[in-house]
């Protein structure tokens, strides 16, 4: 029930995968048959993900993943425009990825907008607009939200930052294979994600960086050898980038027509019960997450209970003497008690009925005496 976090990886994916660790090991690099065998088969997943985004094969840079490739964009056009201006804007539900990223750049002149959001975790637009300064240089806002799922109008938030002649970059580590993505209509001009997310290896993602109207500069982050177009110099992990090439040819819509079943039944069943809270937009989110708080229960035993048995997340960082609320819940003004009780459930393809019917019955079951022990 945590496929937000990670994804095993795809049987299809390791096979196709195994053949580049001791066959077909050249380095892409390398002007020889061993690195051309290499190449052709990274120029092969690099054109599976450009066709996926609809965008061009040379748009996309490997990296080792959503939180480096979001470094890169950020950082990157901070430093790029900074004849232009300073100005940030993203919103207070965005991943840590992006805000410790923010937070890094104000120590080194940035300012930052952190739009708000209402109690359906969708931004404002008009607040979006009335943001826009003559130095804002980027606006960062997720497709789909980590916690909740909730999906931004990414098109609508695309069209302004046109209209505004602002870079607009979205991490779109959660929707990447969830959602239908076009770079081109929805005016995205930079796009991270993560292979892990999608029954591919960890340690490997990339980077949509578009090539015209207009074109992005960034400065490098990473300097060392001038591969990926000069923007993130280091050697290919080869293996890894097949595998996330491969993981693009196993989309099915069937298979998320699946998964929302197994979500709806699952979120059916606990909203059922006395004092549960579904938390975010009902409709506009991805079809495999619920967030779920659970009223005068203490959320530290809750999570503590139900990871014995069930991999779930929290809404929450728990440490040995406390729980802290989500920021993600607490921007959309959730209580702090249902805060501390919130649980993200996330589905995946391996998701079954079986487990589903087991985490019902255990809520069913234990939730009654958690409520009892009086302490929340």
């Amino acid at each position: 029930m945590d496929y937000n976090a990670t994804t095993p990886v795809d049987s299809g994916v390791l096979q196709e995968i195994l053949p580049y660790f001791s066959q077909i090991f050249g380095n892409a690099a390398s002007a020889h048959p061993f690195g051309f065998d290499a190449k052709k088969a990274v120029d092969i997943a690099r054109e599976k993900i450009a066709q996926h985004l609809h965008g061009d094969a040379q748009e996309i840079i490997f990296t080792a993943g959503a939180t480096e490739s979001i470094n890169l964009a950020i950082k990157g056009v901070f430093e790029s425009y900074a004849e232009k201006g300073n100005h940030l804007i993203t919103v207070a539900t965005e991943h840590k990825a992006v805000l410790d990223t923010c937070k890094n750049l104000e120590k080194r002149g940035a300012a930052t907008t952190y739009l708000s959001v209402d109690k359906n975790g969708l931004i404002d637009l008009e607040e979006l607009k009335n943001a826009i300064k003559p130095t804002t240089i980027l606006i960062s806002v997720m497709y789909a939200n980590n916690e909740t799922g909730v999906i931004q109008p990414i098109q609508q938030i695309g069209k302004i930052a046109k209209e505004n002649h602002v870079l607009f970059f979205c991490d779109a580590t959660q929707a990447i294979g969830k959602i239908p993505m076009n770079v081109i209509t929805d005016n995205i001009d930079l796009l991270s994600f993560s292979g892990h997310k999608i029954y591919a290896p960890k340690g490997i993602g990339a980077l949509y960086v578009r090539r015209r109207n207009p074109r992005v500069a960034l400065t490098e982050q990473i300097n060392g050898g001038g591969h990926e177009r000069g923007w993130r110099s280091g050697t290919l992990n080869v293996p890894s980038i097949v595998g996330l090439g491969k993981a693009f040819d196993l989309f099915r819509e069937e298979e998320n027509k699946k998964i929302k079943f197994l979500r709806d039944k699952l979120e059916n069943a606990l909203l059922q019960i006395e004092g549960t809270f579904l938390n975010g937009d009902k409709e506009k989110r991805i079809f495999n997450t619920a967030n779920i708080s659970f009223a005068h229960v203490n959320g530290k035993m809750l999570i503590a209970d139900l990871t014995k048995e069930i991999a779930v997340s929290s809404g929450s960082a728990c440490s040995a003497a406390l729980v802290e609320p989500s920021h993600v819940l607490s921007a959309m003004h959730v209580s702090e008690e249902l805060n501390k009780s919130a649980i993200r459930f996330s589905l995946g393809k391996f998701t079954t009925e079986t487990e589903i019917d087991f985490t019902i019955q255990w809520m069913k079951k234990n939730l009654p005496a958690l409520r009892n022990t009086g302490s929340y």
